[in-house]
């Protein structure tokens, strides 16, 4: 499922990268700390500055939305296939062309229009 970087908003963009943060953190990694194992959340959304991102994207100056949408447009493409995949699922986007013909979604595009 590839979806054009046109299809995002403001909105949809924020929507997705909060669940990325999600996703990425989701990933766990097993530490020796003090001679004790322990699991610790994957750190990859602060590396790939999703924090950053995701409060330029809740700006209320106009500027730093857009800033935060360009952002995000320019991560996007770099995440792998079943990263994207996830996310998109998560929140509930689908390509009505992969689904069934019986499908009732089949007929219906995915929803991006702020005013839903």
């Amino acid at each position: 499922m590839l979806l054009d970087l046109e299809t995002f908003t403001v909105e949809s963009a924020l929507e997705a990268a909060t669940e990325l943060r999600r996703v990425l953190a989701a990933r766990t990694h097993r530490r020796k700390v003090l001679g004790q194992e322990v699991i610790v959340p994957g750190q990859l959304g602060e590396a790939l500055q999703l924090p950053r991102i995701i409060n330029r994207l809740q700006s209320k100056q106009q500027r730093q939305r857009e800033a935060g949408l360009e952002d995000f447009q320019d991560l996007w493409p770099t995440l792998s296939p079943q990263t994207r995949e996830r996310v998109l699922t998560a929140i509930g986007w689908y390509d009505p062309k992969e689904l069934d013909w019986d499908d009732k979604r089949s007929n219906r595009r995915p929803v991006v229009d702020p005013d839903r």
